[in-house]
């Protein structure tokens, strides 16, 4: 099957981007039972402007976005991509435009928070360059939650 993907900026508030988001929170439920209610509360997104939705054709099949995290920083959000479309390269393909999207801002460094039970998400940050700090914010003392980070100065902008 030959995909003709396109990827788009855009806010939080598209419906696509919700709907998508709202599959995410399904598979967070899903996946991570009673553990999500103690996330649930950090993954909202409302109203932001930095946002990238991945399209194959008409489709919408990936998201993220990035929020400003103090001077110089945002953070990584609300990563994902319908299953069918996982291991091609889609994910990689938003953060790195998420990245480029930020660095073009001036922002120098991104951060992140993902679970250590979704070792493909770990595995693609540090091959982004992420490397662990401590949890930070929201995250600090959680131990299912792992916290990464990488300076943008090196991200090459379009």
């Amino acid at each position: 099957m030959a995909y003709s993907l396109i990827i788009k900026r855009t806010e939080t508030e598209n419906p696509h981007f919700q709907d998508l988001i709202r599959l995410l929170d399904h598979e967070l439920w899903e996946e991570l039972n009673e553990d999500q209610a103690t996330y649930d509360q950090y993954n909202k997104v409302p109203n932001i402007t930095t946002a990238v939705l991945v399209f194959d054709g008409s489709q919408p099949i990936a998201s993220g976005c990035f929020k400003e995290s103090g001077q110089g920083t945002v953070e990584i959000k609300r990563m994902f991509v319908k299953k069918e479309y996982r291991g091609k390269g889609v994910s990689r393909m938003v953060l790195n435009e998420l990245e480029k999207w930020a660095s073009s801002l001036g922002y120098e460094k991104a951060i992140l928070e993902t679970s250590i039970h979704f070792h493909t998400a770990i595995r693609l940050y540090q091959s982004s360059g992420y490397v662990q700090i401590p949890n930070y914010g929201p995250y600090a003392g959680l131990e299912e939650s792992i916290c990464m980070e990488k300076e943008l100065r090196a991200v090459a902008l379009p």
